[in-house]
């Protein structure tokens, strides 16, 4: 009877999850903190006289089940074949995307000299499209969220593939201006390819895996114009608009082959199928899972709005949104006033007249060899601006590199200002596009970190969407106000990329070297715990004696 007078110990341990508690020897009871999925396990165990020889009913005496989570899983696969395989299919998606944004700065003046349309008609085959992906971008997202990344994906790919062929017999400009509207819809998902690609990539190859999808869209516009250069001047712009649906073809073809997410099969509670899914990409890559039992997170939300408006992400959503604006409204508006200002034919005297002369809206003119040529190096122009932020987003992190690129674009226009050759201007107009490149594809890398996966595809659909009003808006700066004043539109450019600077700076997060949130409730948790096993995750033991 002398072992009820021992004085008792009671050991307190906080856990990741409640599926982790010990569950030998229990005495006592669990309290459930509020609002994560923590739980505070109360063992109560005699207190055991070594020299009697009897073990004590503690929670070590029965060791507790390790366990892992799908980022312990991708950091012990490691990158390896199956994600250079999923590099290939996913630059698929942004092949596509690419050719078919490249394709408006060529279908406008053909279109424009063989139906004889306006001006204002020719503009609206661009704007047009552009509407489609911003109202569709959060619906993409929402989509994705729900249910699942590829599923998404697939999804939109099919649908531009559909209306990209119908759009090569269009007979009219009517149907034309729809079927391309439609394509811009399916377009606006294009994006969810980044946050699909970056859930299966450990920490520390996501930065660097995913600016190099820069290299794929690059690809795809070098593509389109190769493949103007061959299909227009002999077949013409039916002939391209069909031909260029063929990445998206390939795409659909092989989207059997692509797992759905491993993060989003265990938020939506679909933790044996996570499992399959990780084995697979460990047996692909030669490597083994981590031992014990994989961790799955309750879903709280689903890409819903009010979301990105908690506390916790108000701050980051409204800046990311306007760098997405500020991005877009650049990258697109260099690129026109790169036409605009090499059609005013004398550089020096457009800029001393600090206005541009409007020409009549009928004049036809097709592209030549040499228009063709000179599309190609402005598409060129970018791969500096993607080797230099490739190293800096993971040297100086994903904040500063988006800084310096907008910093830097403004610091090359300035010379525009001035009266400079045309040489000089080309040189200064590239090197700014290349720096404006390279901070929209930092942004991309940035935005599926910051984002928990429970509304991850949704945020990025949204500041998706904001891009694409920047890219709306920045046609009739770049084309209408560029005519009134070269020197107030310039400003326009030079005043959004420097506020854009301090909003990348001002961004509460630095994500480098972060591991992507599976939850709002995880990113709490994680910041009280470093490992998941039941040892490292025991915050406090204390013993009282009775």
């Amino acid at each position: 009877m002398d072992i009820w007078n021992k004085p008792a110990e009671i050991i307190y341990r906080r856990f990741k999850s409640r599926d982790q508690r010990c569950e030998a020897d229990f005495m006592g009871y669990g309290d459930e903190s509020q609002n994560t999925d923590s739980e505070i396990c109360t063992i109560t165990s005699t207190r055991v006289d070594p020299a009697a020889g009897q073990p004590g009913a503690t929670c070590g005496a029965n060791k507790p089940e390790e366990t892992f989570t799908v980022d312990d899983a991708l950091e012990a696969i490691g990158f390896g074949k199956f994600q250079w395989k999923l590099s290939l299919f996913s630059g698929l998606s942004w092949v596509a995307d690419a050719m078919e944004m490249m394709i408006l700065s060529i279908l406008g003046p053909q279109i424009h000299c063989e139906w004889r349309l306006p001006s204002y008609q020719v503009a609206l085959i661009t704007s047009v499209v552009f509407i489609g992906m911003g109202l569709s971008s959060p619906v993409w997202g929402n989509v994705s969220d729900k249910y699942g990344r590829k599923i998404g994906l697939t999804v939109c790919m099919c649908w531009t593939l559909y209306y990209g062929l119908l759009s090569a017999f269009a007979p009219v400009y009517g149907w034309l201006l729809f079927l391309r509207g439609l394509v811009g819809f399916g377009i606006g998902g294009a994006p969810q390819s980044v946050t699909f690609y970056s859930e299966f990539l450990p920490v520390k190859a996501r930065g660097m895996c995913i600016m190099l999808m820069a290299v794929f869209w690059a690809a795809g516009a070098v593509l389109e114009v190769l493949l103007a250069l061959w299909i227009m001047p002999t077949l013409g712009w039916r002939w391209l608009l069909g031909l260029s649906t063929i990445p998206m073809a390939i795409f659909v073809c092989f989207s059997f082959w692509l797992p759905e997410s491993p993060r989003f099969d265990v938020l939506m509670g679909r933790r044996e199928k996570a499992i399959r899914t990780l084995t697979y990409i460990a047996k692909d890559n030669g490597k083994t899972l981590p031992q014990g039992r994989l961790v799955a997170y309750t879903q709280t939300s689903c890409g819903k709005i009010q979301d990105l408006f908690t506390p916790q992400y108000r701050r980051t959503t409204f800046l990311l949104w306007f760098i997405w604006f500020a991005n877009a409204f650049s990258y697109y508006g260099i690129i026109l006033l790169t036409t605009e200002m090499f059609q005013a034919g004398d550089s020096c005297g457009a800029t001393q007249g600090a206005k541009i002369e409007p020409s009549c809206s009928l004049e036809c003119k097709y592209l030549t060899t040499v228009d063709y040529k000179d599309l190609l190096w402005t598409t060129l122009a970018e791969f500096p601006g993607l080797l230099v932020t490739l190293l800096a987003v993971e040297c100086i992190g994903r904040k500063k590199s988006m800084a310096i690129c907008f910093f830097m674009f403004c610091l090359f226009i300035l010379p525009l200002y001035a009266c400079i050759g045309r040489t000089a201007l080309t040189v200064f107009i590239f090197i700014a596009r290349a720096f404006v490149s390279g901070g929209f594809q930092v942004v991309f890398v940035y935005t599926p970190e910051v984002f928990p996966t429970e509304n991850r595809a949704f945020a990025m659909g949204t500041c998706s969407a904001m891009g694409r009003v920047g890219a709306l808006i920045t046609s009739f700066v770049a084309q209408v106000m560029l005519r009134k004043s070269v020197y107030l539109t310039l400003s326009v450019y030079c005043g959004c990329c420097l506020l854009a600077t301090i909003a990348s700076l001002w961004l509460p997060i630095e994500t480098l070297g972060r591991g992507l949130q599976e939850s709002g409730l995880h990113q709490e948790v994680s910041r009280q715990t470093t490992n998941t096993t039941c040892r490292a995750n025991a915050t406090a033991q204390m013993s009282v004696q009775r």
